[in-house]
């Protein structure tokens, strides 16, 4: 297989014309504390690329039952990769947060008018992928206004981040979890203007805790009993 692009978790193949993703096992944070929120890589832990995977195999696919447009085709775990279909991102990569209570960056923000862990109602904000700027916050009007989101887009994405979120949510509360907060990326398919979701659902991008404590993004699995 060829290497087109390599990422921070995952690298882009391709091979016989088919796209792939193949999960590593490094992980993301700031000073090697792992934090699904970083922008670097923290360190590396034997066996996250294929926890992951699974995590993202298990997930895409109860997205996809719920009628959800998604670039997920089939995954491999043993071998830490999943057939994608080919999509482009928009701009340089966006991330798109819904947030059900106020932790992490949003309440470092806003913590003059907020309690840690205060209900949020699927508050959902976008931020560009952007590393050497911290992955800066953006409007609507300022992705209008730079040509990466027209707003008919911006719309068409919050709706279907909110509904994804809640497909996520609904599923880790069977398993007695509680999603606080989550990010997707979308893309638009190769040679269409369907905008799916893209990249991958696993504890990676998301803070999931049980009984008030936060559950580590490899530790999941455990209570999906995948």
């Amino acid at each position: 297989m060829k290497t087109i692009y390599q990422g921070k978790t995952k690298n882009v193949l391709e091979e016989d014309g088919r796209c792939y993703l193949k999960f590593k096992d490094d992980m993301t944070g700031t000073d090697g504390v792992f934090d699904t929120g970083g922008n670097q890589v923290a360190g590396s832990v034997e066996g996250a690329g294929k926890e992951c995977l699974k995590v993202t195999k298990y997930f895409f696919e109860k997205i996809n039952e719920a009628g959800i447009n998604t670039h997920y085709i089939s995954a491999d775990v043993d071998n830490n990769l999943m057939e994608v279909k080919r999509a482009k991102v928009f701009g340089k990569g966006l991330e798109v947060i819904t947030r059900f209570k106020a932790v992490g960056s949003f309440y470092r923000r806003y913590g003059l008018y907020v309690e840690e862990g205060q209900e949020l109602p699927e508050y959902t904000e976008f931020t560009l992928k952007d590393d050497g700027r911290d992955d800066p916050l953006i409007t609507r009007e300022g992705l209008a206004v730079l040509g990466i989101l027209k707003t008919e887009e911006y719309d068409k994405i919050v709706e279907m981040n909110k509904k994804i979120a809640n497909v996520v949510k609904d599923i880790l509360a069977e398993s007695g979890l509680d999603l606080y907060d989550i990010k997707f990326e979308y893309g638009k398919l190769e040679g269409s203007d369907e905008i799916v979701l893209i990249d991958e659902v696993s504890g990676g991008n998301m803070r999931a805790y049980k009984d008030g404590e936060y559950v580590k993004p490899l530790d999941v699995s455990k209570y999906l009993n995948i």
